[in-house]
């Protein structure tokens, strides 16, 4: 059983930095990408970033790219999201998520966290 744990979220002023963490536990964690997501109130989830599983390889959505920073720490199996430059657009709950399978990048995700809230004040 894979769980997924997520921290780091809170309230913020505009332009400011938060950096969420995301603690796995359960399997070989170094072997799978990991990804973070986000949902707003009424809208749908979206994908904001996803590493590969040795940290070697990155792909992010145009709305973060150059503010958001997805890491991981394959020794601590935990994967990170520094974001910089905060917008109140960016006041939703975020998620990471794991795969299943080992494929990159990955196009299914089969666990997911519980969410964190992270409120970006103007």
């Amino acid at each position: 059983q894979v769980q997924l744990v997520e921290s780091g979220g809170g309230l913020v002023q505009a332009g400011g930095s938060l950096r969420l963490s995301c603690a796995a536990s359960g399997r070989t964690f170094s072997m799978y990408a990991r990804s973070w997501f986000r949902q707003a109130p009424g809208k749908e989830r979206d994908f904001l970033a996803t590493i590969s599983s040795s940290g070697g390889s990155t792909d992010y959505a145009d709305s973060v790219k150059g503010r958001f920073t997805i890491s991981r720490d394959n020794a601590k199996n935990t994967v990170y999201l520094q974001m910089n430059s905060l917008k109140p657009e960016d006041t939703a709950v975020y998620y990471c998520a794991a795969p299943a399978s080992l494929r990159w990048p990955p196009v299914q995700y089969d666990y997911w966290g519980q969410g964190t809230q992270v409120t970006v004040s103007s």
